[in-house]
């Protein structure tokens, strides 16, 4: 675990003193750069997730709690990661109003997405009161 991290913190500062480095020449370039780097670090957290997950699921499991909660929760965070990632994206490139609009649209799907574990909630919430 420690050796992965050290591995990918490492790649991700070469790859950030690449950009920096092609920025002054062509921030096309460095842009780019920085879209790979994102990019491959994400895939290999995905990759990385797969044996976690299955704990993961399984212990919501014997909780109790069904699978579309754990998948509705699943989402969510994969939202919120790539929300953060492209609109730090947008920021580096100086787009800061697009940067906004992708966290507000981040957000918005996150409500949306929530929704029935909201209403879970409230009726779990209301069903205590009523006892």
């Amino acid at each position: 675990m420690v050796e992965n991290c050290f591995t990918v913190g490492t790649f991700c500062v070469v790859g950030c003193l690449l950009a920096v480095i092609l920025k002054q020449y062509c921030s096309e370039q460095s842009m780019m750069i920085s879209i790979a780097v994102s990019v491959s670090v994400i895939s290999l957290f995905v990759l990385f997730l797969a044996d976690p997950m299955d704990e993961i699921r399984s212990i919501f499991e014997s909780a109790g709690i069904s699978e579309s909660c754990v998948s509705i929760v699943f989402k969510v965070l994969a939202i919120c990661c790539i929300t953060n990632i492209s609109a730090e994206l947008c920021r580096d490139s100086g787009e800061g109003a697009i940067a906004v609009a992708a966290e507000l649209w981040g957000r918005g799907a996150v409500i949306v997405l929530s929704l029935p574990l909201m209403r879970s909630f409230i009726s779990l919430i209301d069903k205590l009161i009523r006892v």
